[in-house]
């Protein structure tokens, strides 16, 4: 086995070209030293190199999804055009402004250097690279083909963050609604309902019902407001706490939000793309039917799904067609197991289940921009029924006041 890669870290350097111009840039390098010597290659006299310092907030920047999603791109590129494999690692590492997304580049070019597979090196990241990518790398190292499945793994997983992406924005925006709402309540309730509670005090009238009420939220609001915003911080603790530790809280809360107005079916035909995008990557890279359903039915995102897909395993590893068997689930659309059984008999499942995935992550997308214009208004409206109702109940005895004068 050879020897482990000395660690690589990032110099910035300042020197003179030929003609004496002053010239600035950024190298991978071990040392100073070596760093010096690539730059007198180039003619370069290097006058100033010195590692590159990391700031306060770009060192604790985590790595997100899309950053594994474009080194797996960059990869596939890279892989295209003949790029030996350490040599792509540099390269791509290069382009990375987020220092742990270079460390972690330059901690699986040393396990590679090292002598491991690729895919055994990525098995050793797991927070970042789950059990199917590392599943099909290794499939497309032991066929010859890592370029092409590192294609594929790409185009997978940015559509799949993609459609994350927009559910997200999907639920954000309903939520960014109620919370505007509730704050602007809040600061009329506990703010300006009190001005104008010490005028009506001289009034030495009945206030209407509508109004009584108003001022009763707001003295409630003045006196418990602390105990009702722990009270709200501790429900969402527990809430959380719950998800993370009770499989049956998770459960019910992925049955009851698919059984949501609007939402619920964002979020049905998000899961069945998932479902038939999933799927095909696994089964054009070569992995046997029963055992993509395997990997399929814990990235549906669902527990719906994961039910259903393991069913239609458990029938196919029977005998039984894969578009029979999720027919018999109930759970699946007529449009998906129709283009699944026209697949199955062409023998091209592959490139059906894809067609079936692009098709409903175009649904979600029109839907999630559907949902979007709607709520533009629909803010307006609520606001307005809010403020334009506190105002009423404020200045409604102030009208019957001077109707009676």
């Amino acid at each position: 086995m050879a020897a482990k890669a000395l660690k690589t870290s990032v110099f910035s350097w300042e020197g003179k070209d030929k003609k004496g111009v002053v010239v600035k840039g950024e190298l991978n390098g071990q040392n100073p030293a070596l760093v010096k010597a690539q730059l007198r290659k180039q003619g370069i006299n290097p006058t100033k190199v010195r590692k590159k310092s990391t700031s306060l907030f770009s060192a604790g920047k985590k790595i997100k999804p899309m950053d594994i999603a474009l080194f797996t791109r960059q990869m596939a590129t890279m892989m295209k055009a003949g790029v030996p494999l350490l040599q792509s690692f540099d390269i791509i590492g290069e382009g990375f402004d987020n220092p742990n997304m270079r460390k972690l580049v330059d901690e699986v070019k040393q396990e590679v250097a090292a002598g491991n597979s690729f895919a055994a090196s990525l098995r050793k990241k797991p927070q970042y690279f789950d059990e199917l990518y590392c599943n099909l790398v290794d499939s497309g190292e032991q066929a010859g083909a890592l370029e092409s499945l590192l294609d594929r793994i790409a185009t997978y997983k940015e559509k799949t963050e993609s459609l994350k992406a927009k559910i997200k924005k999907a639920m954000n925006y309903p939520i960014a609604v109620v919370v505007v709402a509730i704050i602007v309540s809040a600061i009329l309730l506990i703010k300006v309902v009190p001005q104008f509670e010490s005028v009506f005090a001289n009034f030495g009238a009945e206030l209407p019902a509508f109004t009584q009420m108003v001022i009763g939220i707001s003295q409630a609001l003045q006196k418990w407001w602390l105990v009702i915003i722990i009270g709200l911080f501790a429900a969402a603790f527990v809430l959380k706490e719950a998800h993370r530790r009770s499989q049956k809280f998770r459960d019910w809360g992925d049955r009851t939000i698919l059984k949501m107005p609007i939402m619920g079916d964002i979020l049905y035909k998000s899961a069945v793309a998932r479902f038939a995008r999933t799927l095909a990557t696994t089964f054009a890279a070569g992995v046997p039917l029963v055992d993509a359903l395997d990997s399929v039915a814990g990235a549906t995102g669902n527990v719906v799904f994961k039910n259903a897909t393991n069913k239609v395993k458990a029938d196919v590893s029977t005998g039984m067609q894969l578009n029979f068997s999720m027919r018999t689930t109930g759970t699946f659309p007529s449009m998906a197991i129709q283009m699944t059984a026209i697949g199955e008999e062409s023998g091209s499942l592959d490139e059906m289940l894809d067609k079936v995935a692009s098709y409903y992550e175009e649904e979600v997308d029109n839907m999630v921009d559907g949902l979007t214009s709607l709520m533009e208004p629909l803010i307006m409206s609520v606001l307005g029924v809010l403020v334009g109702g506190l105002i009423i109940a404020m200045y409604l005895p102030i009208f019957q006041l001077g109707a009676v004068v």
